[in-house]
């Protein structure tokens, strides 16, 4: 297990003999940090000029210094479950999953996550008391991929209470209401173990290079207590702690101004908004994404609204005279069809001008055409993604063609968005992908459309800058590596840098000095960059043993 990092005293440290991603220097080789602000960057030349003993000096052999990542969508306490519990990713049957159950070691509730039965040849399921049987008894959570429904054992269905709620057929997969009530069951832990799956997911996150996390909060995840521990992490450097930076948001319906305050008001810290997973519908997997026909592979079926349009109207009016960011989980067309329109009906209310000047955000998104890309754009609404759902699910015979036949080719489409203007932001939605930053970038330039490929410039600042301003954070300099700005960034070892474009006839990588654009490691070698230290706000998150050596 990677643990957080010790606090480190702000202090003065110079870069040198590597590249800077920096747009005061495309050629920049050096940087200097004082404290908790980037001082200067520029030449490996001036940067022997100005080194002294007074300073730290970190000779990068050829490494690259970048903005630190910001995961816009995840879930730090699923994300520490996920990790420490059975990993389910590689079963391809329900025999391989029961042998898994039965190998957990361990007391107590038998966790897993991210079993995808499209992978599987026989698709067929294991029945609860196959799962109870598995277990010896001990009740069984096994989350699917997508976290919109699991397996549950028939000692957990009784202890949870599922028969008779919405989404619980006496099988062992469970949706909807009878979801929530299982997963909540198991969620019930004392306040040390909560902290414990989340101190493992942020150290998980800063291994990999990210200096700020969205944590999406939501009655039906983890509940107040969870989000208010998991923004307690930002005062850790009381206790010796440096961690990325939490920007919390809580998914819960605000029927007025009023009452958009009190809730933004409850928890005794900065909420950056009412939005997130605030679900109108579920996902594609669990066949709980609300679409305008039915799925392909389930031809009854058409997923479920769990929001009205007048529910979701009232919440985007009352965010929007609140002056408070609101917005909704949103997957299927017609789910994003009942959010465009609760963004027309809340217009009317409250006026265009009030929700433009919001800065709404809707997450995910992976179903949206011309028409209503231009309607998002219109209102001045950020999508939030996740370019790996597309790495995992997109192209041929891919679970988005499984279940939604020649309508999965337009999923997630990047560039129209792009080139609307319409504002973007990336993220992992961890633990339903993990938090690895430069495979999510790769994902943008690899997209299974050609046509909705960007280009590794436009992904990474999805990936970086766009974060933080998706969060309407109060500093515009976060994101960037110029002087005055913060000292949060990533260092990297990296093959090879340059400039990776998303042009299908060229493919080409640009290094030619005269575009002055600054370079990106290469990423069509199908390896990740690795992570040599992660740096937020001038103190060091994580160090690899290398950096230094």
């Amino acid at each position: 297990m990677i643990e957080p990092g010790p606090a480190s005293q702000p202090k003065v440290v110079l870069y040198r003999n590597g590249s800077v991603y920096t747009a005061a220097d495309p050629f920049a080789t050096a940087m200097l940090v004082d404290g908790d602000t980037v001082a200067w960057v520029g030449s490996e030349q001036a940067a022997s000029s100005i080194a002294d003993s007074s300073m730290e000096i970190i000779d990068l052999r050829g490494a690259l210094v970048a903005p630190g990542f910001v995961d816009s969508h995840m879930h730090l306490t699923e994300t520490g479950i996920a990790l420490d519990s059975l990993r389910l990713g590689g079963v391809s049957s329900a025999r391989e999953l029961l042998d898994a159950v039965s190998s957990a070691a361990g007391e107590g509730p038998v966790l897993g996550h991210g079993w995808d039965e499209t992978t599987w040849l026989d698709p067929t399921l294991p029945t609860p008391d196959e799962l109870e049987r598995a277990s010896a008894g001990r009740p069984v959570y096994l989350a699917r991929v997508d976290v919109h429904s699991a397996l549950v054992s028939t000692s957990l269905a009784h202890a949870a209470d599922l028969p008779g709620r919405d989404g619980f057929d006496g099988g062992a997969r469970v949706r909807r209401a009878a979801h929530t009530a299982a997963r909540q069951a198991t969620r019930r832990l004392p306040e040390e173990d909560l902290r414990r799956y989340q101190a493992r997911a942020l150290a998980e996150a800063a291994a990999n290079g990210y200096v700020a996390l969205a944590e999406m909060g939501a009655p039906h995840i983890g509940g107040v207590e969870d989000l208010r521990l998991a923004a307690a992490w930002n005062d850790s450097v009381a206790d010796a702690t440096v961690l990325p930076e939490i920007l919390p948001y809580w998914g819960e319906l605000a029927p007025s101004e009023e009452h958009a305050h009190s809730l933004r008001n409850q928890f005794g810290f900065e909420l950056r908004g009412l939005a997130g997973d605030l679900n109108i519908d579920g996902s594609v997997g669990s066949r709980t994404a609300a679409l305008r026909s039915g799925y392909s592979d389930a031809p009854g079926e058409r997923g479920s609204l769990y929001l009205s349009v007048e529910e979701a109207a009232a919440h985007l009016a009352a965010c929007s005279l609140a002056g408070i960011q609101g917005g909704f989980h949103v997957i299927g067309d017609a789910g994003l069809d009942a959010a465009l329109s609760a963004l027309d009906l809340a217009a009317e209310r409250v006026g265009e001008q009030r929700v433009r000047a919001a800065g709404h955000r809707f997450e995910h998104v992976e179903m949206v055409d011309a028409a209503a890309i231009a309607r998002l754009g219109k209102y001045s609404v950020t999508v939030s993604a996740q370019p790996a759902f597309d790495a995992a699910w997109g192209g041929p015979g891919g679970l988005y063609e499984q279940r939604l036949g020649e309508r999965g080719r337009s999923m997630n489409p990047f560039a129209a968005l792009f080139s609307a203007g319409v504002p973007v932001c990336f993220g992992s939605d961890s633990p339903v992908t993990p938090l690895r930053p430069w495979s999510s970038v790769r994902a943008c330039l690899e997209h299974h459309n050609e046509g909705e490929r960007i280009s590794a410039r436009a992904a990474f600042l999805g990936h970086t800058r766009a974060g933080w301003r998706s969060a309407k954070y109060p500093n515009p300099m976060a994101g960037q590596l110029v002087p005055g700005a913060p000292a949060s960034f990533a260092v990297w070892e990296v093959e090879e840098l340059m400039v990776q474009v998303a042009d299908g006839r060229v493919q080409s990588w640009s290094t030619d000095p005269r575009a002055r654009t600054p370079l990106l490691p290469a990423l069509d070698t199908g390896t990740d960059p690795a992570c040599l230290q992660t740096v937020r706000n001038g103190a060091e998150l994580y160090s690899s043993p290398a950096l230094r050596s």
